[in-house]
């Protein structure tokens, strides 16, 4: 009979892990307004009544005209100023436009009781190399029956009429679809004048919007209350937004 034979197991086979693979990291979406420069342009300054040699100085005002260097702006018939509305809505603008990537450059940095200006021709110039857009917040000063926002542009032979005209659309749209109405006394809520220094020297499109009548008790409450603030804030944000985002 013969022998039997074992046969061995065969070696079992060292197990290999496999490493997990890692994923590429997430790259974040661009910033809709990533590398867009636009200035704002808080009017007056909380300070200029204090400095009445300073803010009457003649300045450049474009086409051949000189004006004062700034003024004290209006105020409610409560006494709040025009300064203190639009640092309050330019500052929540500035933030707005921030968060998108924007970079923002302020012509003031402060409000305060002890500074004036900066004078007019240094607001309309302001970042004329680079930036790609100007908006100046002011409130109006009308007669109490009064009431709604306006938008100034330049003149229709300044070079930049067109793109102005294009963002003042933009401003339109978004200032009524946040139930903003425009002004009762300004046809169609626009006006182009060569009489603005602020649109006159900006080699960039331009705008002053007037965001209502403080001496009307309607509007005045808005201006002045943080929720109003919000209001108009969210809408020039969202038209500058808009302008500098369509082809």
């Amino acid at each position: 009979m013969p022998a039997a034979t074992t046969t061995a197991d065969p070696a079992p086979t060292p197990e290999i892990s496999a490493e997990p693979s890692s994923a590429p990291p997430a790259v974040p979406a661009p910033l809709p307004l990533a590398g867009k420069v636009v200035v704002l342009d808080a009017g007056h300054q909380l300070g200029n009544a204090n400095f009445s040699s300073e803010i009457n100085k003649q300045v450049d005002a474009g086409g051949g005209k000189t004006k004062a260097c700034n003024t004290t702006g209006t105020a409610t018939n409560g006494g709040f100023p025009e300064a203190t509305v639009t640092w309050e809505v330019a500052t929540r603008v500035r933030d707005a436009l921030t968060a998108a990537g924007a970079e923002v450059v302020m012509t003031r940095d402060s409000n305060s009781e002890n500074e004036f200006g900066p004078c007019i021709n240094v607001r309309g110039s302001l970042e004329n190399d680079r930036a790609d857009l100007l908006l100046s917040i002011h409130a109006d000063g009308a007669g109490a029956g009064s009431n709604g926002f306006h938008l100034l542009l330049p003149a229709t032979s300044h070079p930049e009429y067109a793109g102005s005209l294009a963002f003042a659309d933009d401003l339109m749209a978004a200032l009524n679809a946040e139930g903003l109405a425009t002004a009762n006394y300004v046809s169609g809520g626009m006006r182009a004048s060569g009489d603005y220094a602020t649109l006159n020297l900006s080699a960039k499109p331009a705008v002053i919007v007037e965001m209502g009548n403080m001496r009307n008790a309607g509007d005045a409450e808005r201006l002045t209350s943080d929720a109003g603030q919000d209001v108009y804030a969210a809408a020039l944000a969202s038209a500058v937004q808009t302008y500098l985002t369509t082809p």
